[in-house]
């Protein structure tokens, strides 16, 4: 193999790829704090909602945990618009991505609240919490600090999950990073350094996330 590196062509356009991993960080917190919220939703409705409610949340866990992501979005930017509902690419990833974690987050979150002890509960209903003051006051604190490992987890996974919008033509890390081969053709130069993007970019909201635990939520989190 005689193969000559040319990194000079493409560290021109590292602050392009930098612009594509800031909107990759973008859309992996929107779609996380959106599932967070649907999770929260569905495992409150799984905890004390009535047997409909409960039977509709395991048809939509079972329906997004056993389908791929690609196809989820595919029907959601492909079909939808037969309905006549046209979505932007960057639109219909974030939808997507949001309901997808979704499902993962709900059984997250329910762990969290069978971690709950009843005490807690009985505690709030001798205050006369209603059901949304117990959640927010008194389980949603506990989800967060026992939880808050695998919600991190989770977040790392949704940075890593956004290459996928590329297929959509958003322009995140992976999609810049499709442009610039098409300009330069240097493949194993631009991927490479899109890699280490990516691990830099991992390890900065992996220290963040364990910094924020430790400060505010008092959770024994590792700082690289």
């Amino acid at each position: 193999m005689n193969y000559t590196f040319q990194y000079g062509q493409v560290v021109q356009y590292i602050p392009y790829l930098l612009g594509g991993a800031w909107l990759s960080l973008q859309l992996a917190a929107i779609s996380f704090v959106a599932g967070a919220a649907i999770g929260l939703v569905n495992a409150t409705a799984l905890s004390f909602g009535p047997r409909p409610a409960r039977i509709a949340v395991r048809a939509y866990v079972t329906f997004f945990l056993n389908t791929p992501l690609l196809v989820q979005i595919f029907f959601i930017f492909f079909v939808l618009p037969e309905a006549g509902i046209l979505l932007e690419p960057y639109t219909a990833c974030a939808i997507g991505m949001s309901l997808n974690a979704g499902a993962y987050l709900t059984e997250i979150e329910r762990a969290g609240f069978q971690s709950l002890r009843r005490s807690e509960l009985d505690a709030a209903q001798s205050l006369g919490f209603n059901l949304r003051q117990t959640v927010w006051y008194v389980i949603l604190p506990h989800i967060v600090k026992a939880l808050y490992p695998p919600l991190s987890n989770q977040f790392i996974i949704q940075v890593m999950t956004t290459s996928i919008a590329a297929i959509f033509a958003v322009e995140e890390l992976t999609g810049r990073t499709y442009n610039v081969n098409a300009i330069t053709f240097r493949s194993l130069e631009i991927f490479s350094v899109a890699a280490v993007i990516y691990v830099l970019l991992t390890l900065i909201v992996s220290t963040a996330l364990a910094l924020v635990g430790r400060r505010v939520f008092r959770v024994k989190a590792k700082v690289f």
